[in-house]
Parts: C-alpha cells; structure tokens; sequence
C-alpha cells in the first residue's frame, strides 16, 4: 500500500453480513482481469489480505477477516476463491490518500505561533 500521497485502489464487497475490503494495484486492472480470466491474479491484487469494515461501508477500519467470517460468508477459506469473488462483485474505489494525519514533531513544543 502506498504512503503519503499515492493513489490507493480497492474493491469493496457488501455481504450479507459484513463489508470486505480487498486493495488492488489498479482500477485499470481489475477491469483488464475482468475482461479476460487469464490475467493472473498477482498482477492484480496488491496483497493478499481481505479485510472486513463491520458494516461501516468501504471507509471503516479496516480489521484482517477471520477464517470463520470468511467461511460464513463465502462458504469457503480458500484465499483465491474469496479473492475472485471479491473481485467479480465488489466495486472498484479510488482515492488518493493524504500524507500523515498526525503532529509531524510533537518534541518541538505546540504548533502556534508565539
């Protein structure tokens, strides 16, 4: 995943009983992968991880899904399978994200100007 100002490209998949989040490298290849089957999976998914929202929609906090949250829901463990699920029904979101939100320099004493 990029830091500071890259773009940052996931799909979000709403189940029945949870949200799943899965990042991707592009929009352009999900579509391509999409298109055509034989596109192979690692030139599209950036990482291996699904992650669920509990319901908070693609913005939530993102926690890795368990294994029993991702047989519940896809009836299966297999990565793979959850993955191409994911992929085939979930929507594709892009957004760039900001640099770090935090105090740059907290040592350096408050940010006013005396």
């Amino acid at each position: 995943m990029p830091r500071g100002n890259g773009p940052q490209t996931k799909v979000h998949y709403s189940g029945s009983t949870d949200d799943y989040v899965i990042f991707v490298d592009s929009a352009t290849a999900v579509h391509d992968w999409r298109k055509d089957r034989s596109v192979p999976l690692a030139q599209v998914v950036s990482g291996w991880r699904v992650f669920c929202t509990h319901k908070h929609g693609a913005q939530g906090i993102l926690d890795t899904a368990s294994k029993g949250q991702l047989e519940g829901e896809f009836g299966t463990a297999d990565g793979e399978e959850i993955v191409k699920t994911i992929l085939e029904k979930g929507g594709v979101q892009e957004t760039t994200t900001a640099g770090r939100q935090a105090d740059k320099n907290t040592a350096d004493g408050p940010s006013v100007p005396h």
